[in-house]
Parts: structure tokens; sequence; C-alpha cells
């Protein structure tokens, strides 16, 4: 945490001068939370801009990289938004400790992802390590492109990606512009904060995918250890979602670890619903990528206000686990959960 005397400022400091006030404002931006409000306590100048980068933090958690701004509404406690860092795909898991990003400042910095090595980014290779491209078409508008539909697996689709000659106006990459509806994301008494519809949703739309860091199954297991452990501390929930994509022989899968916990986009927002929710889940395959994605779909259609949720997994009765407060009515009680 950086304290008043470690901040560089005296205690009776006048940021009133230009030059401080405009390094206060390129600096601050990259604190968490409670080193802002350690800052803000120095003078009232810091105070301010504080609190302003406050506001504008409630007023998008996506930092701008969506296409519409996701604010935070809470009319239940004091906590203004949620922090985390924020990418718009999957990507390789870091040594998030060292990674710091901008968050409510008042110009957009073009390099507040550029550490972040993106998982899509890794090249594609077949059984014999020969580089695998994507189609040909510059224009895939028509219905001859290889790329899109379904590739005979239940719920998974493909889709053009960075394999393709089409560029990103590209109608068959359905779902690789970030989050495609506005939502917003409201603190609930007993769940705390879930996702919600600001707009109608049609059955069937894409929605957003969830996106956050990949991991191996050796770390995934370490972190769900850890996630559990603060959880039953009292501690807020984790984000870490694991998806297992079946092949066609039955014999393997390939299991996705997804952890949006302190690195992800604003599907770490969707809570859990025993009813299966309005929301269903696919793997999306982009030519050229080497992972699936896991995309949200609407699956009935979304009114203004509506709460997104889907199922965390199958659902059954048991003696041990997170509350479940959807209110639905078949709800169990308790939330999903496997071993990992």
């Amino acid at each position: 945490m950086i304290t008043a005397e470690e901040s560089g400022f005296p205690k009776r400091c006048n940021v009133r001068e230009p030059p401080l006030l405009q390094c206060a404002e390129l600096v601050l931006p990259y604190l968490n939370p409670s080193e802002l409000a350690n800052i803000s306590l120095i003078c009232k100048p810091l105070l301010k801009l504080s609190r302003s980068i406050t506001f504008r933090r409630a007023s998008d958690a996506s930092r701008t990289f969506e296409t519409f701004p996701i604010p935070f509404l809470n009319t239940v406690d004091s906590h203004p938004y949620a922090y985390f860092l924020y990418t718009r795909s999957l990507v390789l898991s870091s040594p998030l400790p060292l990674l710091r990003q901008p968050w409510g400042s008042s110009a957009v910095s073009p390099f507040a992802q550029c550490r972040l090595l993106r998982a899509d980014s890794v090249g594609f290779v077949d059984g014999t390590g020969r580089a695998v491209s994507g189609c040909d078409c510059e224009a895939c508008d028509g219905g001859e492109c290889p790329c899109a539909g379904l590739d005979g697996l239940d719920d998974v689709g493909r889709e053009c990606g960075p394999g393709c000659r089409c560029g990103p106006e590209c109608g068959k990459r359905l779902t690789r512009n970030g989050v495609a509806v506005r939502v917003k994301i409201v603190r609930h008494r007993r769940k705390g904060w879930g996702l919600h519809a600001d707009q109608l949703i049609a059955k069937g739309e894409f929605v957003f995918e969830y996106a956050g860091e990949l991991l191996t199954t050796k770390e995934a297991q370490r972190r769900h250890q850890y996630y559990d452990e603060l959880a039953s501390q009292g501690h807020s929930s984790s984000a870490l979602l694991v998806v297992r994509e079946h092949l066609p022989s039955g014999k393997a899968c390939l299991r996705l670890n997804i952890d949006a916990t302190r690195l992800g986009n604003i599907a770490r927002f969707v809570n859990h619903s025993c009813d299966a929710g309005n929301l269903s889940t696919k793997l999306v395959r982009s030519s050229g990528a080497l992972f699936p994605r896991l995309c949200f779909f609407a699956s009935k259609d979304i009114l203004v206000d509506d709460e997104l949720t889907f199922s965390y997994g199958e659902i059954r009765k048991r003696s041990k686990g997170l509350p479940c407060f959807c209110n639905s009515p078949s709800c169990v009680g308790t939330l999903p959960s496997e071993d990992t």
C-alpha cells in the first residue's frame, strides 16, 4: 500500500500547481482502491482528484475498451465499484501482482493492455506441426466460407479468426468484437454484484465471451483451493470457470480453465441460476487460434433490467457449499461446485 510519505507529496502539499496536478492525474489512475483512498487523505486537491477517478471508474467498468460504457449501480451499500484488471479476450496467465492498468483517467492510454499476451495470438498448428491458416476469402458474406457454421460437435461453433484473409469487419467474426449489447452492473443485497440488461436482447443474440486468464490445470487447482479458503472466511467468491469440450471419440476432452477473478471482463459478474437462467454457452473456435472461446448467447428474449444468469454446472443438493440466492423456483440452496 502506498503511504503519504511514499507518495512523494509532503503532508501540506500544493498540488494546485499545474505540473504537480498533471503528474497526479497521470499516476493516480494506476492505483488500486486502498492506495487511492490513502492518497486522498494528503490534501484537498488530491481528494478532489481521487473522487473524480472513483466517479469515472463507477461510470464504466470496461475502461472504454468496449463499444458501450458499462456502469456500476449501487443503492445497497457504499461500494462504488469492483476493482479488477480488464481484458476483452483470453490472455495467457501473467504475474498479476506486477501488472498495472490505468482506470479512471480523463484520457485513454493506448498502452493499457500492451503487457498482456492474448491467447488467441498464439498460432494454431496441426498434428504435424504445420501452421494452420484460416479461409482465403476476402469477403465471407456468402455461404461458401469454410470457417462458418458448426464443426460437428454439439455446442461448438466456428468462425473466421486471425488466420483468415478477411478483415475485422467480416460478418463471420460475430463474437470477436467484445460486449455486443448494453449492460449494467447492479449491486444486490445478498448476491453482491450482478449483471443486468440495459436493452432488449433477442433470443439467440450473441452477448459476450468469458474473458480472463487461461490457466494450466495445476494452477487452476491451486487457485481453486485458495479461493475456497477465502470464501470460507467470508470473502468474495471467485470467477474461476472450468469448461470441458468432449472430443468425438469420447476418450478425451479439452479442458479450459478461465480465471476472471483478478483479470477479466464483465462476464465475471454473471450470477448462477438453478433454472439455467437466460444465457446459454457455446465454445467458438476461430480459424488460426489455438484455443476455443466460451461465448454467451441469449437463450430467451431478455427485457431491460433483467438480470443475466446461467447455470454454473450440475445442479444437485449438497450439505456443504456456498449458499445460492438465485430465488428461482428450482433453487437447491447451494451453488454448483466440482473437484478441479
